[in-house]
C-alpha cells in the first residue's frame, strides 16, 4: 500500500490510552482516513474486539479496507459522514468512539483534491469528491459580502472584506494557485508566520464540508449512544471545532458525564518532529459513567 507509510495517527499513544482499549469490546472510527487508528485499536482489542470505521472519501475508505484487511469480520466499513453514527448505532453501545477531525495528508498532498495551495489543482476541496458542490461554486458564485462573510466566520480572518473584494474582481478563478495569489495580494503583509492565503482556505474548505453543522448535537447523541463506562475522543485542528468540542462536552459533564481531559491533550516535542501536523491537534476525551444508569434505573 503505496501510501501507508507517509501516514501517521496523530496522538496514537494518547488516544489509546484514554479510550482505555482492552481486549475485545466495541469500537467506532468515525473518521477512518488510512486507518491508522483503526488499526492500533483493531490490534490492541484482539483477539474478538470489533471496530465500525466510518469515512466521507471514498479513496480514502478504499485504502483503509486494503491496509486493515487481516481483521477480517472483525472490521465492518461504511462510506458515510460521521454525523450518521448516531442512527448506525442506535441498537448498540460501543465501548469507545474516536473522531479524527482533520484533513488526512494525503488528501493534502493530492492537487486533484484542491485543498492545498502548494501546488496547481481545482478548487474542489470536497472531503467527499462524489457528493455536493466543489469550492469554486462558492469562490465564483457568492456576492461580495457573504463571500466575506463565510471568510471571517470560518477563517477567522479580519482582512475578509478586501479579500473578498479581490476574489469577487479576480473571478472567474479556477485553480488553486490563481485563487491563493489573489488573496495574498489583497491580504498584504503575512501575519503570525503563516501564508496569507491560509485561513481564507480553510474557511472555503469547511464551508464546503460542512464541517461545523450540527456537530455539537452528532457529540452529545454520541455521548448518550456509548456504553456505560464507554469513551467518546475527539481530535480537532483548528480553534472552530475544538470551541465546539469543548463547550458540548463541558455541558455534558454539568449533566452527569466525566470529562478525562480538563486541557486538551497535545502532541509532544518529539511527535511534532515526526509529524508536523500533529501541532495543531487537541484531544478531548468525554467518559459515560455508569452510575448514570444505575441512577436512571433507580429513578
Amino acid at each position: 500500500m503505496e501510501d501507508a507509510p507517509r501516514h501517521l495517527p496523530v496522538l496514537l499513544a494518547e488516544v489509546l490510552e484514554l479510550l482505555a482499549v482492552k481486549p475485545g469490546g466495541s469500537w467506532v472510527d468515525g473518521t477512518l482516513g488510512l486507518g491508522g487508528h483503526a488499526e492500533a485499536v483493531l490490534e490492541r482489542s484482539s483477539p474478538d474486539g470489533r471496530l465500525l470505521g466510518l469515512d466521507r472519501d471514498p479513496a480514502a475508505l478504499a485504502l483503509a479496507r486494503t491496509r486493515l484487511a487481516r481483521f477480517g469480520d472483525r472490521l465492518r466499513t461504511e462510506h458515510a459522514d460521521f454525523r450518521a453514527l448516531p442512527e448506525l448505532l442506535k441498537h448498540d453501545a460501543p465501548d469507545g468512539i474516536l473522531l479524527d477531525l482533520g484533513v488526512s495528508s494525503m488528501q493534502l498532498d493530492d492537487p486533484t483534491r484542491g485543498f492545498s495551495f502548494r501546488a496547481d489543482g481545482p478548487i474542489d476541496m470536497r472531503l467527499d469528491p462524489t457528493r455536493g458542490e466543489p469550492a469554486s461554486e462558492l469562490v465564483n458564485r457568492l456576492n461580495e459580502f457573504d463571500l466575506a462573510d463565510l471568510i471571517y466566520r470560518f477563517g477567522e480572518e479580519h482582512r475578509s472584506r478586501r479579500i473578498a473584494r479581490a476574489i469577487v474582481s479576480a473571478r472567474p478563478l479556477n485553480s488553486t494557485t490563481a485563487l491563493a495569489e489573489v488573496v495574498r495580494r489583497a491580504a498584504g503583509r503575512p501575519r503570525r508566520g503563516i501564508d496569507n492565503a491560509t485561513l481564507t482556505f480553510q474557511a472555503l474548505r469547511i464551508a464546503t464540508n460542512g464541517e461545523l453543522d450540527e456537530l455539537g448535537a452528532t457529540l452529545e447523541q454520541l455521548a448518550h449512544r456509548l456504553a456505560p463506562g464507554g469513551r467518546l475522543a475527539v481530535i480537532a485542528f483548528h480553534s472552530l471545532e475544538d470551541r465546539v468540542v469543548k463547550h458540548t462536552f463541558r455541558a455534558l459533564a454539568a449533566r452527569g458525564f466525566s470529562l478525562l481531559t480538563r486541557k486538551p491533550v497535545v502532541a509532544s516535542a518529539e511527535e511534532e518532529r515526526a509529524n508536523p501536523r500533529a501541532r495543531s491537534a487537541k484531544l478531548r476525551v468525554l467518559r459515560r459513567d455508569p452510575a448514570m444508569d444505575a441512577l436512571g434505573e433507580a429513578a
